[in-house]
């Protein structure tokens, strides 16, 4: 009986290692992509292009017209599109799995004021969620913890990866504030009215926030006895190390947040959300606050807003010359692969497509602080990219033939593609 149980251990363990994800190997020959339009992810565009890299940098884009000689692997990806990986900011990725099996729920830690909170070290390189990002060309994402009112720290990955420690391309990048509310929803399952009241509480709760970013800052100046890791683990947000994304969404709650933590030593503030940032863009450019606004596939809060201002609010930021990226906070974890679609929703909505295309590539890597390295097809940076056979920001031409992570050549399979595969021969012929 005994051998019986181990034996079939043995069989669980080998199915679940052929599920895993088997990373690609570092780049070892060049690669030189030949013939394909290039969105640069900066604005620009390059018909008939010349992209190279080596060892995982590009060292080369440009007109394929150019006399330089081709090095390495050609791809002829002529009639073809070439694109930076996406990148998706301010989700859960990797640390949740299933909603329902609470052992592979890792989003939410237990505390209200808990910036110390790492949630790389919980993230799972070998996601199937993670995985399904890859073949719509979203290959980088800020993994963010929620729940409580400071959540923890959040760090920036590439979708190819062993363990966190291999995936991780910027550890602990900055910490998440949940601002109050200073309106509420009536809980309908306790009997109260479902609309909008005032929320009596939202002082208490800003003095809370505030209590503890001026205690957390007096903590940095002085010599403390005793170590506090939460206060301790603030202290990047005062000297600048780290960014403080702020979540909010109304006139005042986004006011109120930026004042205050303005006035309490954080140096970079992002607002994530940010519904009506539309209506105070003046104090965000005095400010200067980015904004990662909220998906664009959504409907107005309120009854008497434009029945398209979900649609269009990336466009009216961008507008009055805010930075913008789109996250997608609000929505499943497995909708993120619909990111590109998002931003091409902004693209129907009058703003040019290349500057939409900057809202989950350039943009993103601005405000999250990693365009040193990715966001744009530029000369030096890594060669995180696709290649796609139509539009990338409509699903009908995204399409990926390639996608390279830092120069490798990873897999396009997934758990969903294969499945696609084995149902849709089903009705071959009929």
């Amino acid at each position: 009986m005994k051998n019986y149980i181990y034996l079939l251990f043995l069989i669980g363990s080998l199915l679940s290692l052929k599920a895993q994800q088997t990373p690609a190997p570092a780049q070892t020959e060049a690669i030189s992509i030949e013939g394909a339009t290039a969105h640069l992810g900066n604005g620009e565009v390059i018909e008939n292009s010349l992209i190279m890299f080596e060892e995982g940098k590009l060292t080369f884009v440009g007109s394929a017209m150019n006399k330089i000689a081709r090095k390495g692997n050609i791809v002829d990806a002529k009639g073809k599109h070439i694109y930076p990986g996406f990148i998706a900011p301010a989700k859960t990725l990797g640390l949740i799995e299933i909603n329902a099996v609470r052992a592979s729920n890792d989003q939410d830690e237990i505390g209200d004021l808990i910036p110390h909170v790492r949630s790389i070290i919980a993230y799972n390189a070998e996601s199937k969620v993670v995985e399904s990002m890859r073949p719509n060309g979203v290959l980088l994402a800020q993994i963010a913890p929620t729940g409580g009112r400071i959540s923890g720290t959040s760090s920036i990955v590439q979708f190819d990866a062993w363990n966190w420690e291999d995936a991780a391309i910027k550890t602990d990048d900055g910490i998440h504030l949940n601002w109050p509310n200073s309106f509420r929803q009536g809980r309908w399952w306790m009997g109260e009215d479902p609309g909008y009241k005032p929320n009596k509480d939202y002082q208490k709760q800003v003095d809370d926030v505030v209590s503890f970013m001026t205690n957390a800052l007096a903590y940095g100046k002085g010599t403390p006895k005793e170590v506090n890791p939460a206060f301790a683990s603030m202290q990047g947000v005062f000297n600048g190390s780290q960014k403080l994304y702020v979540y909010a969404d109304g006139e005042k709650e986004i006011i109120d947040a930026v004042n205050s933590a303005k006035t309490n030593g954080a140096k970079e503030i992002v607002l994530v959300g940010g519904y009506h940032a539309h209506k105070i863009t003046e104090f965000l450019k005095k400010n200067e606050i980015p904004v990662l606004v909220q998906f664009t596939h959504n409907n107005p809060v309120f009854d008497d807003e434009d029945y398209d201002l979900p649609f269009k609010l990336p466009k009216l930021l961008v507008d009055a010359g805010l930075l913008v990226g789109i996250q997608n906070t609000n929505a499943s974890n497995f909708q993120t692969r619909n990111l590109p679609f998002y931003a091409g929703q902004v693209g129907q909505q009058g703003l040019d497509k290349e500057k939409a295309l900057q809202l989950i590539t350039g943009n993103t890597a601005k405000i999250l602080g990693i365009d040193n390295s990715y966001g744009t097809l530029e000369v030096g940076k890594s060669a995180t990219l696709f290649v796609s056979e139509g539009d990338a920001l409509d699903m009908r031409g995204n399409q990926l033939t390639h996608a390279f992570i830092d120069g490798r050549n990873i897999s396009l399979e997934t758990h969903q593609t294969k499945l696609w595969k084995r149902y849709s021969g089903k009705y071959e012929g009929k």
